[in-house]
């Protein structure tokens, strides 16, 4: 039996000229949330391009978020075993 499941990610961002920040939240079927933030900032000699900015804070609070749902999984799969579980990192 196959079941589709979905999570949908939210990204917001606060910019100025030299600053970017990124807040990730997802919620899982379980209720939880996860919450991560990223940020970049752009060098006085580059050029103002906000979507770089975007791509950069975003990409980085989707790594943490990432990071922190292995941590919760691994969690989970080490209370439900009762032993300790390894990631395995690519």
């Amino acid at each position: 039996m196959r079941t589709t499941v979905g999570w949908h990610i939210e990204l917001e961002f606060e910019e100025d000229d030299m600053h970017t920040r990124a807040a990730a939240l997802v919620r899982l079927p379980d209720g939880t949330e996860v919450r991560a933030h990223g940020h970049a900032s752009r060098h006085r000699t580059d050029a103002n391009q906000p979507r770089v900015g975007e791509e950069i804070a975003g990409g980085r609070a989707l790594n943490d978020l990432a990071m922190q749902l292995l941590t919760k999984a691994h969690g989970e799969i080490d209370e439900a075993s009762g032993r300790t579980s390894h990631a395995i990192h690519v």
